[in-house]
């Protein structure tokens, strides 16, 4: 017999059990906690609430460890494919070579879109912001691949996990062209997942578009790190979204939606414009004396985590990524420059460490996606390919799982309590 959480009130005592999963804090099933007591527990945030069972990520956010399927991210990020991490995070396993290669070409296969879709992004004005071209026509897929949106069927949701991983990238590069006013370029069969993706994103049909080994892998390790993160709040809208039965399409429109906020996928973007507000080295410590002052608004942007009390693990891998891309590419940043002087600052500053203030993965993202060429208005766009694969197993975890329910959350009522209506003439 396992532990116990005991419980009183109003003198009248309930017990709870304590349930442990392979690694990390145990958790307390409440399940029947309003059926004995007639009471909610209140956490805003469900920062300390379990909302699911989950073998897809596990994160310990005291001594910064990110782990896929058990895998850390370091070595995911240094060793593997985006491609190998996709069917990691899909089927529980690293995949046989054989395997790997079936599971590529079948993403291949699925990158072209309905030829109809590109008259649905015509329909958008020039200057929209990239992701909300990206709502609205991930949203609309289930307008056009009927054959895969009943969840019911493992085969229709195994065509539909495969349709959204490999359909992202399209999607994204004609968003970029679209903005840009160039047209959109066709998928290549013989390309790689990422340099497919840089290819249609930035070839011009007037001539050849060459791919830069060196910017792709760059790409590919940001889109490993970025690929999952256990309940975020863009994972955890996923899930509610598909809790209801809705379509896969739409599940992934809606963690689009909740991904674009800046306190979530907008935040590289954030942590780049700051850096560029700073300018040069030789003007941190003055930004740093106002991130200090409680009355003044400014902000350090990259810093810091919700999960994270310790350095976050994929920033490790992006720091030392972003000096070789930048080198690679023969470009001297002041950007890159500033921002290495100011995480070397803010590594030794008591106020930083006193408060946990590492720099996180957004800090050195931005700097990279900058350097390739990418406008800031598409860092939460390439956040978005890179988290599909996430969400897309998250859905797939949550549809199988049969103790899972619609979500329904509880609220503390705070409002006015019972009262009769009066007609307007006796207000």
């Amino acid at each position: 017999m396992g532990d116990t959480a005991k419980l009183e009130m109003g003198g009248k005592p309930s017990d709870y059990p304590v349930v442990s999963g392979t690694i990390g804090p145990d958790v307390i099933d409440i399940r029947k906690l309003y059926a004995a007591t007639g009471a909610f527990t209140f956490d805003p945030g469900f920062t300390s609430t379990a909302s699911c069972e989950s073998a897809i990520t596990y994160i310990d956010g005291d001594e910064g460890v990110l782990l896929h399927r058990g895998y850390p991210i370091e070595q995911l990020a240094e060793q593997s494919s985006f491609m190998e991490v996709s069917y990691l995070l899909l089927n529980g396993e690293l995949p046989s070579k054989g395997e790997l290669e079936k599971f590529s070409n079948t993403i291949t296969r699925h990158t072209m879109v309905h030829e109809q879709l590109a008259q649905f992004f015509r329909g958008f004005r020039r200057d929209a912001h990239p992701m909300a071209i990206m709502c609205g026509v991930v949203g609309a897929l289930s307008a056009f691949y009927h054959d895969s949106t009943d969840i019911n069927d493992p085969q229709q949701r195994l065509i539909a996990s495969h349709r959204l991983i490999a359909k992202i990238p399209t999607i994204a590069a004609m968003a970029y062209q679209y903005s840009v006013g160039r047209p959109f370029v066709f998928p290549k069969n013989d390309l790689s997942y990422t340099a497919n993706f840089m290819r249609m994103t930035f070839a011009n049909p007037a001539e050849e578009y060459e791919v830069d080994p060196i910017v792709v892998d760059a790409m590919d390790k940001i889109f490993i790190l970025h690929a999952d993160h256990e309940q975020n709040a863009s994972t955890s809208t996923v899930r509610l979204a598909g809790s209801s039965g809705a379509n896969p399409f739409a599940c992934i429109a809606a963690g689009i939606a909740c991904l674009w906020g800046p306190a979530h996928g907008g935040a590289n973007e954030a942590a780049l414009n700051m850096l560029r507000e700073i300018g040069t080295p030789d003007r941190i410590p003055e930004f740093i004396a106002r991130a200090k002052n409680k009355d003044d608004p400014f902000r350090l942007m990259g810093f810091g985590h919700r999960v994270y009390k310790n350095f976050d693990p994929r920033a490790k891998v992006l720091s030392k990524a972003a000096t070789e891309v930048l080198d690679k590419l023969g470009k001297n940043d002041p950007v890159l420059d500033t921002a290495r002087e100011l995480e070397q600052i803010a590594l030794k500053d008591p106020y930083f460490i006193d408060k946990k203030l590492y720099p996180n993965v957004d800090f050195y993202s931005g700097v990279i996606l900058s350097a390739i060429g990418f406008p800031t208005n598409m860092f939460t766009v390439l956040f978005a390919l890179a988290r599909t694969v996430g969400w897309v197993a998250q859905w797939n975890e949550m549809i199988s799982d049969p103790g899972q329910k619609i979500g329904r959350p509880r609220q503390l009522y705070t409002g006015a309590t019972q009262r009769d209506y009066v007609p307007v003439d006796k207000r």
